[in-house]
């Protein structure tokens, strides 16, 4: 049975330091709200993160945490869950923890697909170290290591988790709580490595990154929010959709109601393909051409690393000699010495 919680339950006493105005504020809102209503024991939550200013997350939670080293916590979360499976884990990372010095244990824990869920606050630049740019940062920006515009083309975290076989990718936005709540949840639920990208914005160094898609009077025109089985509409007036041109052998944008198209025509959303390719597509929309797809884009069932481990042990001690200690130590080559 589920337990009572409300998200004061999993507030810690510790004043937070982010920034005012920090898109950090309004994720942890988020997490506490999914965790809350999830009702899972909370001596079964540990939040681990890495290093910058997301990675402060642990200090602020009422649950178990572990603020590890630059770009490892994705290793000490897969250690901790493989040498505890009951715990859930939420790894906290940002777009410069996970993805450069991190990325090596990024790509390869969602290969294991280990049952973790990672939370990737992407703000397009390293706000704790003062504005370098970062592995997202869109080409052509200026920051204080790229004073005259970046020349590197940025990633895409989406591309890098389908790239990677991953199962679950997510996509949301640091100010709407409740949607950022809706994929977390889900993340969780999810068994296997599951990677919710954040759109969180930095008010020093990066304010206004993800302006094209937040912007007041243009979001509901470039925001289209995902959930399985319901048409791919969005708009103001929810009358534009996404359609699969067959023959450009991509995603177009259309209006409900033009040239004979109806909402009979609009591609109806399926996050539980296994077939990645328009998962792919959908994780590559951008504004203003697209509208940037939010909520849960893949959400695959896959064998996890943890189960395998878990059967793989249980194999070998069936089919094993050793029952003891003292059989370890007579096991093999023995030597008696006089």
């Amino acid at each position: 049975m589920a337990e009572q919680y409300t998200p004061k339950d999993f507030k810690s006493n510790q004043e937070i330091r982010w920034c005012p105005g920090c898109g950090d504020h309004g994720i942890i809102n988020s997490v506490q709200k999914a965790m809350a209503e999830l009702g899972y024991p909370k001596e079964s939550w540990a939040v681990i993160s890495g290093i910058g200013c997301s990675s402060r997350f642990p200090y602020y939670m009422n649950t178990y945490g572990f603020h590890t080293i630059h770009g490892r916590a994705a290793a000490i979360a897969s250690g901790a869950k493989s040498a505890n499976p009951k715990l859930n884990i939420l790894q906290v990372s940002g777009d410069g923890d996970a993805l450069a010095i991190g990325g090596n244990h990024f790509i390869h824990a969602i290969r294991r697909n280990i049952d973790i869920t990672t939370l990737v606050f992407n703000n397009e630049i390293y706000g704790l170290t003062k504005g370098q740019y970062s592995p997202t940062t869109k080409l052509g920006t200026k920051t204080k290591t790229s004073p005259y515009g970046t020349i590197e083309t940025p990633f895409n975290p989406g591309e890098l988790v389908i790239g990677a076989q991953g199962k679950f990718f997510a996509r949301t936005l640091d100010m709407n709580i409740n949607l950022s709540a809706e994929v977390i949840e889900a993340g969780v639920r999810h068994k296997g490595t599951a990677v919710v990208e954040i759109l969180q914005n930095c008010v020093i160094f990066a304010d206004g990154a993800h302006a094209a898609i937040t912007d007041k009077e243009m979001k509901e025109e470039r925001q289209l929010i995902l959930r399985h089985g319901e048409p791919m509409v969005f708009g103001k007036n929810k009358d534009k959709g996404i359609m699969f041109d067959m023959k450009a052998g991509k995603l177009k944008v259309v209006e409900i109601g033009k040239d004979g198209i109806t909402l009979d025509d609009i591609m109806v959303h399926d996050a539980h393909s296994v077939n990645p390719s328009i998962h792919w597509m959908l994780v590559h929309m951008k504004a203003p051409e697209y509208p940037v797809a939010l909520g849960v884009i893949r959400d695959v069932e896959g064998t996890t690393y943890n189960d395998a481990l878990e059967a793989q042990i249980e194999d070998v001690k069936a089919k094993s000699s050793i029952r003891c200690v003292e059989d370890l130590l007579n096991s093999g080559d023995v030597w008696e010495v006089k």
